[in-house]
């Protein structure tokens, strides 16, 4: 059961993505990885999306740059949450994926983090997550605690 499914636009998206599955990996969070193209394989994203729900994923992480398209059809896709991933690319490095991104139509919300934020997407998934998930709750939350000690210390 793969509780949360990355999904990028292309095999060059892949190396900005690796920090979601890390992060989740430390968590113990199974992760089911994509690649496939809003535009390119509209039928085949559709695939992607019902095949990782039947596996029991509850939220998406979708990457994308410069339209960033995959995000929103994702999002049309599915009634579970959709966190974009804006990725440094084109001309404008990610700005204009963040803008996409950030403007999605009434009625297909797309949470959206900063450019390259694989991360930080990984941790809000996590977050989600763990509305249900006691065991969860605790480990993010003694994660939290840990990273304020390593602020407030010389170590």
């Amino acid at each position: 059961m793969s509780q949360v499914a990355l999904i990028v636009g292309s095999k060059s998206d892949v190396s900005a993505a690796k920090g979601a599955v890390e992060v989740l990996e430390r968590f113990g969070v199974s992760c089911q990885a994509h690649v496939c193209s809003a535009h390119r394989a509209p039928e085949r994203l559709r695939q992607v999306v019902n095949e990782a729900e039947g596996a029991g994923a509850h939220v998406f992480i979708a990457g994308a740059g410069m339209a960033a398209a995959l995000p929103g059809a994702v999002a049309s896709m599915t009634t579970k949450p959709v966190i974009g991933l804006p990725l440094a690319s084109g001309a404008l490095n990610g700005v204009d994926a963040l803008l996409a991104i950030s403007q999605m139509p009434p009625g297909i919300p797309v949470a959206t983090v900063a450019i390259n934020g694989a991360a930080n997407a990984a941790y809000l998934a996590l977050e989600i997550l763990a509305l249900n998930d006691d065991a969860l709750a605790g480990k993010l939350a003694a994660w939290r605690r840990e990273q304020a000690e390593r602020v407030d210390s010389f170590d």
